[in-house]
């Protein structure tokens, strides 16, 4: 069954190329394309994407409280943020709303096509700077007691071992790599950290876990 995507943004020239890249493709479906959350909140009544490509500026209601809303009422779609530059309050903003990462505007058709077939639970669709100074500064905004959040998480020694791996933009295959674990097993705790947390991504457990103390601190 072919996935379902859903192009919200106010650039009419980028979202049609978009569309019709993604209507090419055999195992994708563009479900619409709409310049504005409120109608895309519309079409989410009537196909449920299962992405959602999402600028953040847009007419009306922004992009980021967009997501907010697409996630209340599908938990389970991926939104990624079309990003013309990386504002690091924009990024926090829209990975705490739950955007499930961020996609350059200047990304080639084929990347865009890429990174929507990307899984829930394989990849955290961020550069490994951008996540590192958006754990940071979520540190900052928003701390916990990490023991607090370590009991309330019921986390193992190996899920946070992975956790720990998942802060640094891997995916399953390269943390299997580093734990000597295998490429199943991986996925099994990255599945079983995205439960126990409340996420839908990795980037959205990411950001559960530092704005919760549950990552070490590497400034040091």
């Amino acid at each position: 069954m072919a996935q379902r995507v859903l192009i919200v943004d106010d650039h009419l020239a980028f979202a049609e190329s978009v569309a019709i890249a993604v209507d090419a493709q055999t195992d994708l479906e563009c479900v619409g394309a709409t310049p504005s959350v409120e109608a895309a909140l519309e079409l989410t009544e009537e196909h449920p994407p299962d992405v959602v490509l999402m600028d953040v500026y847009l007419p009306g209601v922004d992009g980021i409280e967009g997501t907010r809303r697409i996630k209340a009422r599908n938990p389970n779609t991926r939104i990624l943020i079309l990003t013309g530059h990386t504002e690091l309050d924009i990024l926090t903003q829209a990975a705490t709303a739950g955007a499930s990462g961020f996609l350059p505007k200047e990304s080639s058709l084929q990347e865009v096509i890429d990174a929507i077939r990307v899984p829930l639970d394989d990849k955290i669709l961020v550069e490994s700077s951008t996540l590192a100074a958006l754990i940071e500064r979520l540190r900052d905004t928003e701390r916990a007691s990490a023991q607090h959040a370590r009991d309330s998480a019921r986390l193992t020694r190996r899920e946070l071992e992975v956790l720990g791996h998942m802060r640094e933009g891997l995916d399953p295959q390269a943390i299997a790599l580093r734990l000597g674990i295998s490429v199943h097993t991986c996925r099994g705790h990255v599945k079983s950290l995205l439960l126990k947390l409340g996420a839908h991504s990795q980037l959205e457990a990411v950001v559960i876990a530092a704005r919760h103390g549950l990552l070490p601190d590497l400034s040091g």
